[in-house]
């Protein structure tokens, strides 16, 4: 079955009893009732929450009775529903009340202004078919005759229950689109994969590439005016060696420093403690691997009197030192395993 949204709009304090008959009305019809009563006229968010209501809603009662109701931005917000209701083309079921009924006087509007813009808002209403009522009582049968005749003329898309929607046709299309959406999944997995093995062969051939290049690295004893001592090294090993230092970052000064303590050819040679390697070839060294996008100038600030260069890993280098590490720390595992099983089966161990 079918269930209708309902929207009851009113003035509140006055229609107290009505608005609990026309909501009683709904109830016993088995659609669903909606009041904003509970929310602040004042507040601008809760107009969008009421606004919203209205747009789900299926059909739309407006219960005038003496009042206007609280005025917000020169409008009432029983009036400022309604015409947002019209607007959006909601079904309308107006309910006046009968010119022959005696309200109490806390329940009528003196003030001028207020009646001139209730009598307004009753024309407006009146435009539209509308019922008049006397009592409570007599609104709950009015509005019920009402809603039936404009569920047979005006017919709403209205709430189903899903189990009820849910027939054969449904039921396949949910199945078709689970198996789609795992076939999706897999492809999707399976894409990723080959994204991952393309990476590693990617960042292994870097790997490879800085292997086959070699440099020649030159250093200067402590006194000396010269660099006299040299070694052939790969740009991998250089790579390798200042890559943690450039974690954060590290400055060219550093990596001189850095590069002749761990490339020093002679054991008995004390280098110079200022740039033991020249820093033109230190320079030279990381633009080679600036160029293979392996590192980058450090974006970190420093002082204005600080002239050092510094450089960081980029992204691509980041991921080169961690595919070298990663491989180095799998070999070394694999290694303390198979030495680990062959111990196990030696008799002589103990």
């Amino acid at each position: 079955m079918i269930k209708y949204q309902i929207f009851v709009s009113s003035t509140y304090d006055d229609l107290k009893e009505e608005r609990s008959q026309v909501i009683k009305a709904i109830l016993e019809m088995g659609h669903i009732p909606v009041g904003m009563e509970m929310f602040s006229a004042a507040d601008e968010e809760q107009w969008k929450i009421i606004a919203r209501q209205i747009d789900e809603t299926d059909y739309y009662v407006i219960i005038v009775g003496n009042r206007y109701g609280s005025v917000v931005g020169g409008i009432s917000y029983t009036e400022k529903e309604f015409d947002y209701a019209v607007s959006k083309r909601i079904p309308v079921l107006g309910f006046v009340i009968d010119s022959s009924v005696e309200s109490l006087a806390k329940h009528v509007d003196t003030a001028e202004e207020k009646v001139a813009a209730l009598g307004k808002f009753k024309n407006k209403v009146k435009q539209r078919p509308i019922g008049f009522w006397k009592t409570a009582e007599e609104l709950h049968g009015k509005v019920s005759i009402a809603l039936m005749k404009a569920f047979n003329t005006t017919p709403r898309i209205g709430w189903t229950r899903a189990t009820d929607v849910a027939g054969p046709e449904v039921t396949q299309e949910l199945s078709r689109l689970s198996r789609e959406n795992s076939e999706l999944r897999n492809e999707l997995n399976i894409v990723r994969n080959q994204e991952a093995v393309d990476r590693r062969s990617h960042l292994q051939s870097r790997i490879d590439t800085l292997k086959a290049i070699s440099r020649r690295l030159v250093m200067r004893e402590r006194g000396k005016s010269t660099w006299d001592l040299e070694t052939q090294i790969d740009l991998f090993t250089i790579f390798s060696q200042l890559a943690p230092e450039m974690m954060v970052e590290c400055s060219t000064e550093e990596a001189s420093t850095y590069l002749a303590m761990m490339n020093n050819p002679s054991e008995d040679a004390k280098l110079s403690p200022s740039a033991p390697v020249p820093l033109n070839y230190v320079s030279s060294l990381f633009a080679d691997l600036a160029s293979l996008d392996l590192v980058e100038p450090s974006k970190k600030k420093h002082p204005v009197a600080d002239k050092s260069l510094y450089w960081s890993l980029t992204q691509e280098g980041i991921d080169v030192l961690k595919l070298y590490r990663a491989t180095h720390l799998e070999a070394a595992a694999a290694k303390a395993r198979t030495k680990g099983d062959a111990a196990s089966h030696d008799p002589t161990a103990t």
